[in-house]
This record gives structure tokens, sequence and C-alpha cells, in this order.
């Protein structure tokens, strides 16, 4: 929903929930809440917040993961980005089985590497290659395998929430 203030100031924008906000991004009307101030830049000492077109900040995951310190939110002068949100990071890693080097026979574990948290570990399979398995409750969604990874095997992606079965 668009404020009245962005409303009458022609600032009616679409809400992307395909961008990967930084950390402790409100979930809903962050483009009304954001001023676009760019300190949560300033402040991330990974160098990873960038800007989409529209001058919002967006996670730049290509070259470095997110640490998760909360600098970001702690910086911005707005409700926008809260250090308290920081925890409810919505987005996880994803394997994409076609790309990735180990599942076409190439030996390759850089993913695993890179992941402090161990959510990615290797499953030997007959043939001499190993599959990736992903433990979506230990990953953080810090993109560090997503930056390692050399063939660019895995994305973020944000999850659906699963709702319970309603039982009758």
């Amino acid at each position: 929903m668009t404020s009245r203030r962005a409303f009458l100031s022609a600032r009616i924008l679409r809400e992307d929930r395909d961008a990967i906000r930084p950390p402790g991004a409100v979930a809903s009307g962050f483009s009304d809440l954001c001023t676009r101030c760019e300190d949560c830049a300033g402040a991330c000492p990974e160098d990873i917040i960038t800007f989409d077109d529209s001058g919002f900040p967006v996670l730049d995951l290509s070259a470095s993961g997110c640490t998760m310190c909360g600098d970001c939110a702690e910086a911005c002068p707005t409700p926008a980005l809260l250090p308290e949100r920081v925890a409810e990071w919505p987005w996880r890693a994803q394997i994409e089985a076609a790309s990735c080097l180990s599942m076409n026979g190439v030996s390759c574990r850089v993913c695993q590497d890179n992941c402090e948290q161990d959510a990615i570990r290797f499953r030997l399979q007959l043939g001499g290659r190993a599959e990736p398995a992903l433990d979506f409750e230990a990953c953080i969604g810090c993109g560090s395998c997503s930056a390692a990874c050399p063939a660019g095997a895995i994305a973020m992606h944000r999850p659906t929430p699963q709702h319970p079965e309603v039982t009758l």
C-alpha cells in the first residue's frame, strides 16, 4: 500500500519482492520507508550494498557474503531497516543441480568450504561424483556459498511459508 506522502509526491513505486534488501528490511512497505540516503551502504563492512534502478539498497552477493552484523540496520535513520529484524532474514541458498560442477562429475566443494554454518554437505554417489545437500535449518542465507561458487550454481531465494494443514 502506498503512503499518502508517496502518492502526493508522485513516488508511487512497486514493491520488488525479488530484490535482496539488506538484513533487517521490513517485509512490506520498504519503498515507502526508505529515503535512499545510502547510510546503510556506508556502514557495511563487507561493501556489498549497492542500489537498484530506483535508488533503493540491495545486496550484491556476487563478490562476498553478508556477515549479518547488522551495521546497515543500525545506521539506517528510518524504520526501513530494523536491527531487531536482522535475525529474521528471509533468504536462503538454493543449489541448481544442472549447473553444479560436482553434480556434473567435476570435483568441487567450494560452497561447502565457504559455508561457516556447515549448511552444505556432500554425499558421495556411485560413479565418483558427490551430490550437494543443503540443510535449510542451518542456512542463514549469508550468500558466501553463492559468491564462492565458480559455476554460479547457487542462487538466493525466499522460501514460501508452509501453511499448516487444516484438519476437520
